[in-house]
């Protein structure tokens, strides 16, 4: 037997399908967080790779004796870490096809349907949030979508787009001055409440990026980028680059995109808008007014793959001219050229990487099987849980709440110092029913507890506090 067969690969997938089913369905019945110390699993199989196959029933037993321990639930009802990490069966079913056809998919050529897919894909989404034209493919203007690994490369895309144009803008009007010296003069800015991935893109990009003060309510304003801009060039530095935030990571703050816009186009700077997490929320109506003032933004992006049930990885990103990317990332060996080159995006243009999945096969099957109105409801309703467990929080006057809940995620507090905060989570943690992780804005501790799972349910929400609240009778006594 020298490989696998197909009918092989039928019982083995079935048997694998069946194992992620029984998986997800009783994932409530498991510890969210493993108890398993650094170096658990080397000891657990064997020191080298086997020189014979072995058999797929062995390999499908050692799942649950060798990773399982070692896993965080990310999908159990009461993981509240981080943000959501999307999961769903539709978009399980797409990897498998999309591991399947297994094309590399960096130009039309390469394979068209995995292009044009994509490029009708990010329209639907597009429309489905209420996207200005000029962002949508459809529109017949320059603008388009793509889907990116995370929304990190898509800051770092969107900052290398911009530096494309501003070097560009700048020999035309100064051809003596050397690429050097621009470069060395770039900055940009962004909120010291956004992502650490906006400081990596500076890093990356060799660009300075300033970490600019958010008001009271953490929230980037207008006024504080326009003096930063006015600042810098009296300083002889060239200002081109900004990331506005729609859900901050720490407390889910939206930056005042309506102020922010305005200054960056008065001021002919790119603006990109990070929403990773809240973008998907703009699939509701009623949520839209918190991305106000997109229409000023030059890129957008958010991933389906944390709060829109599309699995891992899949971040979309729109660009009203994505010319500028093209032109920066535009290495063309024979190897690679085409005839039709030119009338379809050739998508390694417009990303780090030169090799991409077939990534838009999940938001195709996902968008299909759930349709948009399920999948509003889904938003809705983790919002709703997020404010039964606000709620409980309010009614108990040992705690606080700490910024204003908008979306899935609860930020809190016990009255008093860091350190009992501090205490109290790691009892939480400790006690091992649910998981939670801390973030501190200014010099205040608190705590986040984020709806993560699409298997959350009232009783779920009802246990988490539960659990705090016997926490804090702990740490208070």
């Amino acid at each position: 037997m020298d490989e696998m067969e197909a009918n092989q690969f039928r019982e083995f997938g079935k048997a694998m399908i069946d194992y992620a089913a029984e998986y997800l369905e009783n994932i409530r019945d498991r510890r969210v967080l493993p108890t398993v110390q650094p170096g658990y699993l080397r000891p657990l199989i064997p020191d080298s790779a086997p020189e014979k196959p072995e058999k797929w029933e062995d390999v499908l037993k050692d799942v649950e004796r060798v990773i399982m321990p070692g896993v965080t639930h990310w999908h159990s009802p009461r993981f509240h870490a981080y943000f959501p990490t999307a999961n769903s069966y539709p978009a399980i079913v797409a990897d498998i096809l999309s591991g399947a056809i297994a094309c590399i998919g960096f130009s039309w050529i390469s394979s068209p349907a995995c292009t044009e897919l994509e490029v009708v894909m990010l329209d639907w989404l597009g429309k489905a949030l209420g996207l200005p034209e000029e962002f949508l493919a459809c529109s017949g203007g320059k603008g388009g979508g793509v889907i990116q690994g995370t929304a990190s490369e898509a800051t770092l895309v969107a900052l290398l787009g911009a530096k494309a144009k501003i070097m560009a803008t700048i020999k035309k009007e100064k051809p003596e001055m050397k690429d050097s010296e621009i470069i060395s003069k770039l900055v940009g800015y962004t909120s010291m409440q956004s992502h650490s991935s906006v400081e990596r893109a500076g890093l990356l990009g060799g660009i300075k990026l300033r970490a600019l003060p958010t008001d009271n309510e953490n929230k980037m304003r207008g006024e504080t980028v326009e003096l930063a801009i006015k600042e810098d060039r009296e300083a002889g530095l060239i200002p081109f680059f900004c990331v506005a935030t729609l859900g901050t990571t720490s407390s889910c703050t939206f930056d005042r995109l309506d102020e922010i816009g305005l200054v960056c186009n008065e001021n002919d700077i790119w603006l990109h808008v990070d929403a990773a997490y809240a973008g998907s929320a703009f699939i509701c109506p009623e949520y839209r007014y918190l991305m106000k003032g997109v229409e000023r933004a030059d890129s957008f992006n958010f991933n389906p793959h944390k709060w829109l049930l599309v699995n891992f990885d899949c971040s979309a990103m729109w660009l009203k001219d994505p010319s500028w990317l093209v032109d920066a990332f535009n290495v063309d060996p024979l190897y690679l050229k085409h005839e039709q080159q030119g009338s379809a995006p050739d998508y390694r243009h417009w990303q780090i990487p030169l090799g991409r999945r077939f990534r838009s096969l999940k938001l195709w099957f996902v968008l299909r099987l759930y349709g948009l109105e399920y999948l509003q409801n889904y938003i809705r309703n983790h919002i709703a849980l997020a404010h039964r467990f606000e709620n409980f929080v309010r009614q108990d006057d040992r705690f606080e709440i700490t910024e204003e809940v908008l979306m899935g995620l609860v930020c809190f507090r016990l009255k008093g110092s860091n350190e009992i905060n501090e205490d109290l989570l790691k009892k939480i943690n400790g006690r091992g029913v649910i998981h939670l992780v801390p973030s501190k804005i200014r010099d205040t501790y608190f705590l986040r507890m984020a709806v993560c799972s699409r298997f959350t349910e009232e009783k779920d929400i009802d246990v988490s506090w539960q659990e705090v609240k016997e926490s804090a009778d702990e740490v208070l006594a």
